[in-house]
């Protein structure tokens, strides 16, 4: 104990960076526990689609996605769920909604927004459709 007593004081800033870190990562897995929006892989995806009529809402903007997204995805971008423009959703508030983004970092948030909309079923694609074209699957392109 002696020895870390020691290092602290002969180096303050590097640990005050692990101390910061360390609170990062708490309240990181924290926050992560008790959000109501649950990460999905694409087997999961895939899966709650055909099974449950989950419906896929892909977040990035309009030219990314006509450059390619899953098939039967909505494009409602992050600006839309801000402003509380979701006429084109208000009817699956009680089904599965699964948010697409390109990392699934923009989808978490639109998630998180939609959640506090009302939304009751709200997942996030982990990855994003990085992930998803990784693993090789389908993506269309849209012509208009």
């Amino acid at each position: 104990m002696q020895e870390y007593m020691e290092f602290f004081k002969a180096n303050p800033m590097l640990s005050l960076a692990w101390v910061g870190l360390f609170v990062a990562l708490v309240v990181s897995v924290i926050k992560s526990g008790t959000s109501k929006v649950k990460n999905v892989s694409h087997q999961e995806l895939t899966l709650m689609v055909n099974k449950q009529d989950a419906k896929l809402v892909d977040v990035r903007g309009k030219e990314e996605f006509k450059k390619g997204h899953i098939v039967d995805s909505l494009n409602v971008t992050l600006s839309e769920i801000k402003n509380n423009q979701v006429t084109s959703l208000e009817k699956f508030k009680t089904s599965p909604i699964i948010l697409v983004c390109n990392s699934g970092m923009t989808s978490g948030q639109a998630a998180q927004l939609l959640t506090k909309q009302g939304f009751e079923n709200v997942f996030n694609l982990k990855g994003g459709m990085g992930e998803w074209q990784g693993a090789n699957l389908p993506v269309v392109k849209s012509k208009r």
